[in-house]
């Protein structure tokens, strides 16, 4: 019996605690902006960031683009980083997801149309038969 107070003692601790925890963040916190369009009582996965949400004075971007190999990764965010605006770019290997920084606006298809040229499929297009075929044999993801 007082373990089971315990434990729902906790609970309603972490049920109260939690709430306020996700407004006191600013929606949740990790790069939101500071004013959510949905209320975040509660439900963080509301106040999700969008792709171009503003943090310090930067546009964030996100992207999946297909590949295979730390070689992928290298051409992927050089490919990024190529395009006019573009301050950084990081691609996760397990997630296939490209994040990229801007001090502008930038076109998802200007990030897009970057990665069909060096060969890399994305939500948006896919890369030509014959730009896929010259990538090395690792790279290859298809």
């Amino acid at each position: 019996m007082k373990k089971l107070v315990i434990l729902i003692a906790l609970f309603l601790g972490v049920a109260i605690i939690y709430p306020s925890s996700v407004n006191a963040q600013g929606c949740g916190g990790s790069g939101m902006k500071s004013s959510c369009s949905k209320s975040c009582k509660g439900e963080a996965k509301s106040c999700a960031p969008s792709s171009s949400s503003t943090t310090t004075g930067s546009i964030k971007g996100t992207m999946k683009v297909s590949g295979k190999c730390e070689m992928c990764k290298t051409r992927i965010e050089a490919a990024a980083k190529s395009v006019n605006g573009v301050m950084s770019a990081e691609w996760n290997q397990s997630t296939k997801i490209l994040t990229y920084t801007s001090k502008v606006a930038i076109k998802k298809e200007d990030i897009s149309k970057a990665m069909i040229k060096v060969g890399h499929d994305t939500e948006m297009g896919k890369a030509t038969a014959s730009t896929y075929s010259a990538l090395p044999g690792c790279c290859k993801y298809r």
